[in-house]
């Protein structure tokens, strides 16, 4: 039969060791001895609740029903559950499990197997666990090192974290490292260099100082300040980044603002305008409203509903224009599809359709047709065969070469 030691209500006491359980009224303080003070306890503690240890504890397990304060680390061998209360733990805490159902603080490090906090975990230092749960929010001045995290409100990191699964109902502000998948209902920021499998988040994401990894998926926007590297992204209003952006394919379903260069192995699709200030490089692009940039190439097409403005032109094997587009910059393609009442400047392929209406200066092909109502201020050169529809209007005499003149 195990030992058990009482400690009365609303009472202060000096304890050495404990061999066996030790039971604490409410109210009570408990002191050791020592350099620093500990107090070791071979079985559980038990306390009443609103009890104080001005020492540093040491035990099996330690079971409250209601709040306790820790003045010095607490070392627990197997669980601590507290019922109706918090802790509070100035110094270091080492445990296997926790169940708290009120806050956790710890003024230095955390080190658990299994977390679980009803309201809010703080952490002055460095947290190291296995698998943390907390309905509320949590906060950690120090580096975190978690399998999985679970947080029903927001999290806080303001150092480096190295997380495998994050899941967070509100907002998650992390300093950098490393998160293999990221599940946000609301706004996710990292302000240092972030390594992630895939990001999904409801809201906002703003990222910095070459990010890379694999998918990002965003209901909302997605900033980044600096290079990113990726495979897939797909947003549903816009993505501004102020560096170089690498990666297989980017979706967006409003506008896209790059200050660098964007390179592609993929699909370009975006809804709106498209605004890089260096080159584009992509498989297949596809703009429902305005795209400018430096320099476009695609591998297979270029379709673009709006206009188009490049410095150094647009190359690709197909390239579309929609009714009443317009695209500064020339257009080099094997085929090349302008629509009706369009301004296009040069137009360079093997095949061109203008259709009617169209306004164009030079256009060089092999096979070029060229419809109705078609205005053309410059030349119109061809090598095998042109369809000049009635009523189209050329500022000089088209000519048959063997050479196109690009």
């Amino acid at each position: 039969m195990s030992n058990k030691t009482s400690v009365p209500s609303r009472t202060t006491v000096t304890l050495d060791a404990v061999n066996g359980d030790l039971e604490i009224g409410r109210h009570t303080v408990v002191n050791a001895r020592g350099t620093p003070a500990t107090l070791k306890v071979s079985g559980t503690v038990h306390c009443e609740g609103d009890n104080a240890f001005e020492c540093t504890l040491v035990a099996a397990n330690l079971e409250a029903e209601g709040s306790v304060v820790i003045h010095g680390n607490l070392q627990v061998e197997d669980a601590v559950e507290v019922e109706d209360g918090s802790l509070e733990v100035y110094g270091e805490m080492t445990v296997k499990d926790a169940d708290v159902d009120d806050t956790l603080y710890i003024s230095k490090n955390l080190t658990v197997g299994e977390a679980d906090v009803g309201g809010s975990l703080k952490a002055g230092g460095n947290i190291k666990a296995e698998k943390i749960d907390v309905g509320g929010t949590l906060e950690a001045k120090g580096e975190v090192a978690a399998e999985e995290i679970d947080v029903g409100g927001s999290l806080s990191a303001e150092s480096k974290v190295d997380i495998r699964t994050l899941d967070v109902g509100g907002t998650v502000k992390v300093n950098g490292g490393k998160i293999n998948h990221i599940d946000v209902g609301g706004t996710f920021e990292s302000k240092g260099p972030l390594e992630f499998e895939n990001i999904d988040v409801g809201g906002a994401v703003h990222l910095r100082n070459e990010s890379k990894g694999n998918d990002i998926d965003v209901g909302g926007s997605l900033k980044v300040e600096g290079d990113l590297e990726f495979s897939n992204i797909d947003v549903g209003g816009t993505v501004e980044i102020t560096g170089q952006a690498q990666g297989r394919s980017l979706d967006v379903g409003g506008r896209v603002d790059i200050d660098g260069s964007l390179m592609l192995s993929g699909t370009l699709d975006v809804g709106g305008k498209v605004d890089v200030r260096g080159e584009i490089v992509a498989k297949d692009i596809d703009v429902g409203g305005s795209l400018r940039a430096q320099k476009v190439t695609a591998e297979e097409r270029v379709e673009v509903g709006g206009s188009i403005a490049t410095g150094d032109g647009v190359a690709a094997r197909f390239i579309e224009i929609g009714r009443r587009g317009e695209a500064h910059g020339l257009l080099r393609a094997e085929e090349v599809i302008v629509g009706r009442d369009a301004h296009v400047e040069s137009v360079y392929g093997k095949r061109i359709v203008l259709e009617s209406g169209t306004h164009a200066e030079n256009v060089y092909g092999e096979d070029i047709t060229i419809e109705s109502h078609c205005q053309i201020s410059g030349e119109v050169q061809y090598t095998h065969e042109l369809r000049l529809e009635e009523r189209a209007s050329l500022a000089k005499e088209p000519r048959k070469v063997d050479r196109l003149p690009i």
